[in-house]
C-alpha cells in the first residue's frame, strides 16, 4: 500500500500537474489540478493541498463553471436561445430562432414553397393562396403596362414558372374611385387581362384567368392620395 509522505509542493505548467514528494523515500505522487477562478488545487485524495502565488484560500467554495448546454441541439446555448425546443435539423438564426427567409410567416423547415415573392398570402404550408401587387402601373388611362409594372411582374412569373402545381391563377384588378363607376370597371377589367397576358408571355405554365372589380372593393379610403394607390392593385389567386 501507497503512503503518503510530506508533500514539497510545486506547481508545474499550465492547469495540471504532478506533485512528487522531497521527504525521504519516494513512495507516492498525486495528480493536482487548479480550476474555477480562485485557482483551487486538489490532491487525488480529493483534498485541498498546498498553496499557488503565496494564496492561501485556494480551497475556497466556489464551485467549478457547469459546462454550456444546447439542448435542443440547434447550435446555440440554452442562456443565449431565444427559441427553445426548435425541432432538431431546423436551421435558425444567430438567436436560436427557427428561419423564415421568405418573410412569409412560415418557417423554413416548414415551408413548402420557399421564396415566395413580397406580398404573398399563404396557408399553413407557406404556398401562395393569393398574391397582392402594388405598383403595378400603367400609362395614363390605359391597360399598358410602363417599365416599372414589368419589373414588379418579371420575379412574380419567375416563381409562378417554378410552381407547376399551381394548374390555375385568377388575376383581378382594382382602381380608386376616381372617374365613374362604369369606367373604373372597364379599365380594371383591362388592366388584369394585360397583366394575365405578360404572365403568361412570360412562360407561366398555370391557365391564367383575369376580371375586374372595378372602385368596388377598396383595402383603404379614396380620401387620401395613399389610400387611392393602396386601392389600385391587382391580385393573384389560386383556383
Amino acid at each position: 500500500m501507497l503512503t503518503r509522505n510530506k508533500f514539497s509542493t510545486f506547481l508545474v505548467g499550465g492547469s495540471t500537474a504532478l506533485l512528487l514528494t522531497a521527504a525521504g523515500n519516494v513512495s507516492a505522487l498525486d495528480l493536482y489540478s487548479q480550476s474555477g477562478s480562485k485557482g483551487k488545487v486538489v490532491n487525488s485524495y480529493g483534498e485541498c493541498w498546498g498553496t499557488v502565488g503565496g494564496r492561501s484560500d485556494i480551497c475556497g467554495s466556489e464551485p467549478m463553471a457547469a459546462a454550456p448546454v444546447d439542448s435542443d441541439g440547434d447550435g446555440v446555448y440554452d442562456d443565449k436561445d431565444q427559441c427553445p425546443n426548435t425541432p432538431k435539423g431546423a436551421p435558425v438564426d444567430a438567436k436560436g430562432c427557427p428561419l423564415d427567409t421568405d418573410g412569409d410567416g412560415v418557417f423554413d423547415y416548414m415551408d413548402k414553397c420557399p421564396n415566395t415573392p413580397a406580398g404573398t398570402i399563404v396557408d399553413a404550408s407557406g404556398c401562395m393562396k393569393a398574391l397582392v401587387l402594388h405598383d403595378v402601373t400603367f400609362e395614363l388611362d390605359s391597360a399598358n403596362l410602363t417599365d416599372q409594372a414589368k419589373q414588379i411582374l418579371t420575379p412574380v412569373a419567375n416563381s409562378l414558372k417554378a410552381r407547376p402545381d399551381i394548374k390555375a391563377l385568377t388575376v383581378t384588378g382594382h382602381t380608386d374611385s376616381t372617374g365613374s363607376e362604369s369606367y373604373n370597371q372597364t379599365l380594371s377589367e383591362n388592366r388584369a387581362a394585360a397583366v394575365a397576358t405578360y404572365l403568361k408571355d412570360s412562360g407561366v405554365p398555370a391557365s391564367l384567368s383575369s376580371n375586374g372589380m372595378g372602385e368596388s372593393s377598396p383595402i383603404a379610403g379614396n380620401d387620401t392620395a395613399c389610400g387611392r394607390a393602396a386601392n389600385r392593385r391587382v391580385e393573384l389567386s389560386v383556383k
